[in-house]
């Protein structure tokens, strides 16, 4: 809702951080637009995420450098994945040099556009004094206190896309065919993407794979017919061995195996267990790439004028959210340090058995 007052930010910084992603320009056009035009805010574009914030990169922005952005990839103000407290010792130097720019600059609050890590360090400057306000950006939606974050859907489509593309080849050729998508703890793209691309079996972080259930399931398909079979598979999935090994041992184990890749490895043990012929597709960055889907820029753009209206009020200290239906925020120790996993009980899972999709076990 609109702030009727006289805005209490008067200047403000403003950064991506971590991963690049779609909607990260329509959200800074948000922000930008609506603290520019309604409450006549001074902005501070901060380049390469907080690395800019530490060696003084920056440029006061104007009404030409966020206009036109709305549809394009990637972001205007470049992203980096520095993390200044990260080293005790060279943290402290970067840190003060964050608190020394950020006075420097007279800014009244710091916007951070990021994922888990970016509102982690934005949550340890709040600590530090610093006025800060969180924009949820990921594919990976894996951020707690919002129902959704820009970026999932168009990543969601984009792996959709792939998955219906592969399934003609794996009709034409007879085969099982693994598509990994992203998801290093978090299964919700997988799981989202391989519902809408009709996959046969999900894998995901959440739910360790029984590799012998799996070939029951595959090989029950073949016995009724269907000549193929679509396996979807998040790139942090596990197996039931794995998953009750340390990191250093289950690090161990991929190296004997000379698979790193989830894809490869389920992809030769399916073959092993089944004897079909099976391939492996990676789709890698294409997943982060590419303009925002209609959907990513409706929520991007909502977010980033829900935060020009926070900066009005002065209610720092919080990130942006979709909470139900609607766009409210959360205090910025929600989603410091937290990752946001498919819960065991979650709906979608009911109903990707439901279609008779199996879920590794």
């Amino acid at each position: 809702m609109k702030y009727k007052g006289e805005s209490v930010t008067k200047t403000f910084g403003i950064l991506t951080s971590g991963g690049d992603c779609p909607g990260l320009n329509a959200a800074i056009r948000g922000v930008c637009r609506a603290a520019y035009g309604r409450y006549h805010m001074n902005i501070l574009g901060i380049a390469n995420g907080y690395r800019g914030l530490i060696d003084g990169d920056v440029r006061f922005l104007e009404p030409v450098d966020f206009s036109g952005i709305l549809t394009r990839g990637g972001t205007i103000l470049g992203t980096s994945r520095e993390k200044p407290f990260k080293s005790t010792e060279i943290g402290e130097d970067k840190v003060r040099a964050i608190k020394k720019n950020y006075e420097k600059y007279k800014l009244d609050c710091l916007v951070v556009l990021g994922g888990n890590g970016t509102h982690t360090t934005g949550r340890l400057l709040a600590q530090e004094g610093l006025n800060i306000l969180g924009l949820p950006k990921t594919i990976d939606n894996d951020i707690e206190g919002t129902e959704r974050s820009f970026g999932f859907h168009s990543a969601m489509a984009i792996c959709t896309d792939a998955i219906d593309r592969l399934h003609s080849i794996a009709a034409s050729h007879n085969r099982v065919m693994v598509i990994e998508t992203m998801g290093h703890k978090a299964g919700w793209l997988a799981l989202y993407a391989g519902i809408a691309g009709g996959g046969d079996v999900i894998i995901i972080p959440e739910i360790p794979y029984d590799i012998k259930a799996i070939a029951r399931h595959l090989n029950e398909r073949a016995k009724s017919g269907k000549s193929f079979s679509i396996v979807v598979v998040a790139e942090g999935a596990l197996s039931a061995e794995e998953s009750r090994m340390d990191k250093k041992d289950r690090k161990r184990l991929r190296s004997d195996t000379g698979f790193t890749s989830i894809a490869y490895r389920a992809a030769k043990e399916i073959e092993t267990e089944t004897g079909m012929e099976t391939r492996a597709t990676v789709l890698g960055y294409v997943q982060r790439g590419g303009i925002p889907s209609a959907s990513d820029r409706v929520l991007a753009t909502r977010f980033g004028t829900a935060a020009a209206d926070l900066l009005a009020r002065g209610e720092y200290g919080t990130m942006v959210a979709q909470i139900g239906s609607g766009i409210g925020a959360v205090d910025l120790s929600v989603p410091a340090g937290k990752i946001k996993k498919v819960p065991k009980d979650d709906s979608l899972l009911d109903t990707a058995a439901a279609v008779g999709t199996c879920l590794g076990t």
